[in-house]
């Protein structure tokens, strides 16, 4: 039974207003912007050098190697945690991932079938961050970048090399792993052939919500598949909202709303509205399913 409907979010600038990594520009007073600027120029850098680097995740050299030069000293996946709790969420985050688990779960019919709601995040972000973020709780599974540790001059743990990122191409990996039931799973290899019927979480049982324009290969995916797609954009920007209007024009998006989650607001009634969708949907498909198994009992002859 195909029962579980599954969540997946973005990080940043979809459950929080801006970058996971500001909090620690803040403690380490460092303007963000130079940062970014740097980092952003730093694939044109490479290429006149004949070095293809992926634009997405080159970020994490640069952290990485200003926490070997003492810019970010002590460093280390611990400490990266703590920047969980101090991200600005958007209003109600993370409410909302308990929100929609309620959909299901205070329904008496979808009790009886099981239903349940999952919550994922697939993050270009690292994933210390997230792992201590307020979501952590309501999540079932995250895909992000991690970090090994090495140790600085004083025998200290500190960030010192790459070991698994994420970008949004490879997002698409992440959906396909949901997909087949990986993280419950990990025997399971994501290219192993498997039929429908026994993958865990059905596309059309997905919901997927980010911000933007590199979400694309993660929506497509979903679209093409039967799934829902969502597109935040913060409140009053004007250059974000032309984005997602203009990912709803070109069909990659279902809808899109604010970056609020409060009760009452778009983006609450319309991700509430398609879980119970979704759930109804599964509930009738079992229902029939199972009606359909079960013949009449025998009767006396008259």
């Amino acid at each position: 039974m195909q029962n579980i409907i599954a969540v997946i979010w973005d990080f940043d600038k979809t459950l929080i207003d801006g970058n996971m990594q500001d909090p620690i520009f803040e403690e380490y007073h460092i303007d963000k912007a130079k940062f970014w600027q740097h980092v952003n120029a730093l694939p044109a850098r490479y290429a006149k050098e004949g070095v293809k680097v992926n634009a997405d995740t080159i970020y994490l050299n640069q952290f990485i190697k200003d926490a070997q030069n003492g810019i970010f000293k002590g460093l280390n996946n611990e400490k990266l945690k703590t920047f969980g709790q101090k991200q600005k969420y958007y209003h109600g985050v993370p409410e909302i991932f308990k929100n929609l688990q309620r959909v299901v779960e205070e329904n008496p019919k979808y009790r009886e079938y099981n239903i349940k709601v999952e919550h994922y995040i697939v993050s270009t972000g690292m994933s210390a961050i997230i792992k201590g973020s307020a979501v952590m709780p309501y999540v079932e599974a995250i895909w992000g970048c991690d970090l090994i540790e090495g140790l600085d001059g004083e025998k200290h743990k500190i960030i010192g090399e790459v070991g698994y990122t994420i970008d949004n191409t490879t997002k698409t990996r992440a959906l396909f792993e949901i997909n087949k039931g990986v993280p419950q799973h990990p025997e399971i290899d994501v290219n192993a052939k498997m039929s429908d019927a026994l993958r865990r979480v059905a596309f059309p049982n997905m919901i997927y919500i980010a911000d933007g324009p590199s979400d694309v290969p993660a929506f497509s995916v979903v679209k093409k598949f039967g799934g829902s797609t969502f597109a935040i954009y913060p409140k009053g920007n004007s250059k974000a909202f032309c984005q997602v209007e203009q990912l709803r024009e070109d069909g990659r998006i279902d809808m899109y709303a604010e970056a609020d989650y409060r009760e009452g607001t778009t983006a609450y009634m319309w991700l509430t509205h398609k879980v119970d969708e979704i759930a109804e949907r599964i509930y009738k498909t079992e229902k029939e399913s199972l009606e359909g198994a079960v013949s009449a009992a025998p009767r006396h002859l008259v």
